[in-house]
C-alpha cells in the first residue's frame, strides 16, 4: 500500500477531514513561525492520491495532527530512522565505533566460533556457518553474559592493531573488564586488548596506566605509535576484547579464508 494512502487511512480513522488537517496545521505554522508546517486541502489530497511525497515539516504536523509518531509516519515511506545507526560503518568505514547493540551494520557482522565444549580438543572441520573472516561473516552468537557483551568495528583508518587486527574488523567486548591490571602475560595473545572511548572517537589497543595517564599501545608491526590521554577525562576504557574476526589478508589479496 502506498504511503498516501495509509495516511489516509489513518487521517479517516481518527475521523479528521481534510479542512481540519489544513486549519490544524495553520496553527502550528503560526506558532512555529514558519509556513513549511501548513497543509493546504489540495496538497494533502495530492499525498494521499500518491501525487506527491510529504517534506519533514508537514509529516511533523501530521505526527502532532494525527497524534502519531513521526517515525512512524516516516516508515510509511521506507525510511526507519532506528537503521541510521546500523548504516554509519556503510557511511563512514573509516571509524572505529562501538555498535549499538543488535545491529549488524552494512548487514555484514562476526560470528566468533562457539564454544568447543569438553573433550573437544583435536582439530575439526568447523561447520561452514560458523567460519570468521571472508567479505562476508555473520552476526554473533548469544554471548552467555550478553548483558556485559558489546561488539565494536575497527575504522577502515585504524591501523593500531595490524596486521593482529586489521581495519575493517568486528570485536567483542567484555564490559566487566574495564580497568587495565597488572598481569603477567607471556605472549602477544595473551596481553590484554581494549576497546576504548575518547572525546572524538574510540579506538582498541593495548593499554597501560602511568599515573593519570592512560597509555594506548599499538601492535609492534603497526605503522600507529603510543597514544596518550588523560585518564579518565580524555579516555574511558569501555572493555577487553574478547574476541575478534579479522582478515588473515589485506583486502584486495587472495587468501585462503576467502574460499
Amino acid at each position: 500500500m502506498q504511503g498516501g494512502q495509509k495516511l489516509k487511512e489513518i487521517r479517516n480513522s481518527r475521523n479528521i477531514k481534510v479542512r481540519e488537517v489544513e486549519e490544524a496545521s495553520q496553527r502550528i505554522a503560526e506558532a512555529k513561525g514558519d509556513k513549511r508546517f501548513g497543509i493546504s486541502d489540495t496538497w494533502l489530497t495530492q499525498i494521499e492520491n500518491g501525487a506527491s511525497e510529504p517534506s519533514i515539516c508537514k509529516l511533523f504536523s501530521l505526527s502532532a495532527i494525527y497524534h502519531v509518531k513521526v517515525t512512524d509516519l516516516m516508515r510509511l515511506y521506507g525510511v526507519d530512522a532506528d537503521e541510521i545507526e546500523r548504516y554509519e560503518t556503510i557511511a563512514t568505514p573509516q571509524l572505529t565505533r562501538l555498535l549499538p547493540a543488535g545491529a549488524r551494520g552494512d548487514n555484514r557482522a562476526i560470528r566468533f566460533p562457539p564454544d568447543p565444549g569438553p573433550r573437544q580438543y583435536k582439530t575439526s572441520l568447523a561447520p561452514r556457518r560458523t567460519e570468521m573472516g571472508g567479505r562476508a561473516p555473520v552476526a554473533p552468537p548469544q554471548h552467555p553474559d550478553a548483558r556485559h557483551i558489546s561488539y565494536g568495528y575497527i575504522g577502515l583508518d585504524d591501523f593500531t592493531m595490524y596486521p593482529l587486527i586489521r581495519p575493517g574488523s568486528f570485536v567483542q567486548i567484555d564490559a566487566r573488564q574495564n580497568k587495565p591490571q597488572p598481569i603477567s602475560w607471556r605472549n602477544e595473545y595473551e596481553r590484554p586488548i581494549f576497546f576504548i572511548e575518547l572525546r572524538d572517537g574510540y579506538a582498541c589497543g593495548w593499554c597501560e596506566l602511568q599515573g593519570d595517564h592512560l597509555l594506548i599501545i599499538p601492535y609492534h608491526s603497526s605503522p600507529e605509535s603510543t597514544r596518550r590521554f588523560a585518564y579518565p577525562r580524555e579516555a574511558e576504557i569501555v572493555g577487553r576484547v574478547i574476541g575478534f574476526g579479522t582478515r588473515c589478508v589485506d583486502e584486495g589479496v587472495g587468501c585462503l579464508a576467502d574460499i
